[in-house]
């Protein structure tokens, strides 16, 4: 029973099933090649790419990356990354809705300043209410607020993505108690999206009772970035598995592994 549950499980995002929880970025690798093959070793299905910072056919003559990630084999989530405002986030969802006739999944990101690249959270509200009235998918990054994560899947969210850390930076999960408030009170997908840096960090993010994890420097950054996506899938399904069995309580003092009772002396 226990293994058909972990194989039946799905992840949903926004009326689509997918086998795979780990969702990743296309940027920071050294060539397309490269970034085919830890994406294919990842094992993941939802890819983003950066609208602004990769050509999806908006110039023509230059490679595009929809050759080595067809969308017929991938989910692609075109994301607003490098948008610092309200028009631009809303103008880059439409123009990837365009370049991927009709496509309604985005990846919605209005960043605060160019240092830390937090979310401007009241940017984002905005942005977000008016792509989901136009009918977008969105899954929105944001920060580890829980009051804020509500308020977008009130505003029709189909997925929430705090942040673990700042973008790239590799520290792993700082607030685990203010993520896990936000699952708890969750009723769409919740991702962690930012700062995971290697794969005890997914796996604790999906222990959290994260829907999935999204991630691109960790790879990308790696010495090997092939190998490291290998273990970051083994990561999340191990996380995710582990999540589902429900782990023992902690506990303070000792307690003996074998039973005390029926001893033989």
């Amino acid at each position: 029973m226990s293994q058909t549950l972990a194989q039946s499980d799905r992840l949903t995002i926004a009326g689509k099933e997918y086998s795979s929880r780990l969702l990743v970025g296309t940027g920071k690798y050294k060539d397309l090649t490269e970034t085919a093959s830890a994406i294919e070793a990842s094992g993941a299905q939802i890819i983003t790419i950066a609208v602004r910072r990769t050509n999806i056919g908006q110039t023509p003559g230059e490679p595009n990356i929809l050759d080595v990630l067809p969308p017929e084999r991938y989910t692609i989530l075109p994301n607003t990354a490098g948008c610092y405002d309200v028009d631009s986030a809303v103008r880059t969802c439409r123009l990837a809705r365009e370049l991927l006739n009709g496509h309604n999944l985005v990846k919605l990101e209005v960043l605060g300043d160019a240092k830390t690249l937090f979310p401007d959270v009241v940017a984002t509200l905005a942005a977000a209410e008016t792509l989901v009235k136009e009918g977008f998918d969105v899954m929105v990054y944001t920060n580890d607020d829980p009051i804020i994560a509500k308020r977008l899947e009130d505003l029709g969210c189909v997925a929430v993505m705090p942040l673990a850390a700042p973008i790239g930076s590799g520290l792993g999960i700082r607030n685990p108690l203010n993520i896990l408030t936000i699952v708890e009170n969750a009723k769409v997908p919740v991702l962690v999206d930012a700062g995971v840096g290697t794969a005890s960090d997914a796996a604790v993010a999906m222990e959290l009772g994260c829907a999935g994890v999204l991630m691109n420097t960790a790879l990308a950054a790696a010495r090997d970035p092939v190998l490291m996506a290998r273990a970051m899938r083994k990561a999340i399904e191990a996380g995710r598995e582990a999540y589902l069995a429900g782990r023992m309580t902690p506990k303070r003092f000792a307690s003996a592994s074998s039973p005390m009772t029926g001893l033989f002396f």
